[in-house]
Formats: C-alpha cells, structure tokens, sequence
C-alpha cells in the first residue's frame, strides 16, 4: 500500500519530472520541480506528492537552498527524534561491521546513511560533526543527535566544525565551529598501524582525509623506491608509503599542514626507521615543471590534489590541471614505476577520470597498466541511486 499523507505535516507538490526522480531511486529535488511551497517554514518536515497528490514519502525542506528537497522516509514520519535515533545506531552497526584497522572513520554520510545534512566523523575519542542543511540546524535535531551520538559512542568530546560558505547557501545564521560537548580539543588517532594527530577545531574537512584510508593501504602495497607524494597535506599518503621506499619527498602549499606532517612523522619514528620524509611547501604545478626540466625521476608518485571541479562549470579547466599533473607525473616516472592517481571532483566522473589518464598516458609516450581501480573508503558508502554519494577515484597503474 502506498504511504498515506500526514495530516500534522505540509504538503508539497512536484512536478512530473520531479515525481519521477524520487521514483528512479533519489532522494533529491531541485526547487524548480516544486509546484508549490508557498508558506513552507525553513528546514520544515513536510510530505511530498506527485502531480495527482498522490504521496511519495516525508522529506527534509529548505526554503534557500537549490536542492529543497531532501527525502528522509518513503512513510510518512510521525515521530522525527525517534526515526534519527534509530537512523544512527544503524549508521553505527554499519561501520562496526566493514571497518577494520583504526579508531577514525565516518560515521555518518548524509544521505548514505539516510541522514541527509548530518556529516560525523570519530578522531579516537573525539567527534567531529558538520550541519549543511536547515533541517538539521534545529534545535530539535542538533538535541537529538548530540545526545544520541553521546550514549552510543561515549565520545570525550564532540566538535563542531562549520563550513561558512554552506550555512549562507542555506540561510543560517553564522556561527563558529566550536566544543559542543566535553573539553578536549586534540587527539591521536591511527589508520592502518599510521598514527596521526587530530585538532578538533583546525584543518581541513573535519581534520584529516578519512575516505583515503584503505587506499593509504593499498598504495603501501605496491610503493617502491624514491617516492614523490604531491598534495601531501598532513602527511597520509608520504607516512605509509615511507616504511616501503628509500626516500618520500612530500609537496604541499600549505606550511601549516606541513608542520603538523612533521609531527605525524615523530609519532611514528619506529615505523619509519631510518627511511626519511622530506617536506616541501611549493606549488604542486611549479614543482613538477621544475623537477621535470631538471630530469628528475621517482620509482612511485603519488597525486591527490583537491577538488578542481566543484561545479559543472569548472569540469573543463579541471580536466585540464589533472591532465597536466598526471602528464608530468608520468614523464618523470622510471619504467616499472607505480603512479597513485586520485580525484575527488564529484562531477568528474570515473570513465571522465580514466580517460583523461588515457590521454595523458599518450602525451608522455609512456604505457599504463591498471593494478587497481577504487573508490571511497567503506565507511563512506554509496547509495547506488544516488550517484553523488561516489565521489574519490584512485588509479594504481604501473608505468612503462
């Protein structure tokens, strides 16, 4: 039987091809597919239905944002606090099941674990949690899941960490990422025998880049030789394949992110031996020209720049830089070689991202042969209906 309307919810309408793209499987839909949203409150729990009002489940409204509607439920939601409670002990169960070999992780992904706006990573003991939508800035809401994510997972403190730009997108008032609960702001934490440190309140994302953590791992694997791990920030990539290769240098433009590289490096001095880690804040591109026109060349190199594309509209510039960065990267490889390659531009696709590497492959007259192909780390899986769920692409290959 189809879900019944709640009478103590609003109602929305959408049009056909909004309709339709809940019935293919999203969960998203654009404010030019709602018919009608006169009078909605920000952030409001309401009832969508199609264009004949027949209803379609419960979903999350913004009043600001492009994406206004989020779905939550495909029944309607009479009690909002008890479905995120249960919404996180299952977000909970899934990691306890599929992640292995560390204290940090996501916990919660958004619409991946059908929480949409709600981002909780765990840094050992300490929480980092991010709110980009309106409905999960309520005071309803944030109570919940503070409380909730404190009985299931005893943490010593849980941090706010506030992106600007996304709370004026979505019309919230400012606020600064802060302590929500508990005093500690700093941590140790490990990932794959790694250990690194942890700021609750400094760095990028929530702290450190936790969807890299299995490919950390399988790049160790194959790394040989010298290495050049460029985009190094705190240092993932450079620690792990230090133990396997007689010398990393490791490139950021960030010095702050390099100092806390270095102190990454002491924690895990042991691991290390007397294999060395040379940090270098330069410009990636400026880098390899000048490594390049100075013949240079690295037994393994590792690329992971940030997002080039994160709109539509910058997916050709884009595709340009990694081009050009895996071009270089490929002339300076010895025969034999290991290239790490990575995206994390959503809207540059896998067979967009492999081709370009093709592309590349044919400039530098050299040929690459796939180890492996991968994505995100488990615990940030993807929804299959939901392609912006899969958004990390990392290419192993050999080069010869």
């Amino acid at each position: 039987m189809p879900p019944s309307p709640s009478p103590a919810l609003p109602k929305i309408k959408l049009s056909p091809r909004g309709a339709g793209r809940l019935k293919a499987g999203h969960v998203w839909v654009y404010r030019s597919d709602l018919v009608a949203a006169d009078g909605i409150a920000p952030g409001a729990l309401v009832t969508v239905v199609d264009p004949r009002g027949k209803p379609l489940g419960t979903a999350l409204y913004s009043s600001s944002s492009q994406i206004a509607i989020r779905l939550i439920c495909h029944e309607p939601v009479a009690d909002l606090p008890a479905l995120l409670r249960h919404r996180i002990a299952d977000a909970i169960s899934f990691r306890e099941r599929f992640v292995r070999d560390t204290n940090a992780y996501r916990v919660i992904f958004s619409e991946a674990d059908f929480l949409p706006g709600l981002i909780v990573d765990r840094y050992n003991d300490v929480l980092s949690m991010q709110i980009l939508t309106q409905a999960m800035d309520s005071s309803l809401v944030r109570e919940t899941v503070l409380s909730e994510l404190v009985q299931r997972l005893r943490p010593t403190a849980i941090a706010e960490r506030v992106d600007p730009r996304v709370r004026e997108l979505e019309s919230l008032s400012p606020r600064a990422s802060a302590l929500l609960y508990g005093q500690k702001t700093a941590a140790t934490f490990t990932m794959n025998g790694v250990q690194f440190h942890f700021a609750a309140l400094e760095g990028q994302k929530t702290g450190a880049f936790l969807d890299q953590r299995e490919n950390y791992a399988a790049a160790a694997q194959y790394a040989q030789g010298e290495a050049l791990d460029v985009f190094c920030y705190q240092g993932g990539f450079a620690l792990h394949l230090a133990p396997r290769c007689s010398h990393v240098t490791a490139v950021d433009s960030s010095r702050p992110a390099l100092e806390v590289a270095d102190q990454n490096a002491a924690l895990n001095q042991k691991l290390l031996g007397q294999n060395e880690i040379e940090w270098i804040e330069a410009n990636a591109f400026d880098l390899l020209k000048d490594y390049a026109a100075a013949n240079r060349r690295y037994d393994t190199i590792v690329l992971d720049p940030p997002a080039f594309a994160k709109t539509k509209r910058d997916l050709d510039a884009a595709l340009r830089g990694y081009k050009e960065l895996n071009l270089r990267a490929l002339k300076m490889l010895r025969p034999g070689g290991i290239l790490v390659t990575c995206s994390c531009s959503y809207h540059l696709g896998q067979a967009d991202f492999l081709e370009m590497l093709s592309g590349a492959a044919l400039d530098a007259h050299r040929t690459l042969r796939l180890l492996e192909v991968r994505g995100q780390a488990q615990d940030h899986p993807i929804l299959l209906n939901v392609p912006e769920t899969s958004y990390l692409k990392c290419v192993i290959a050999t080069v010869s």
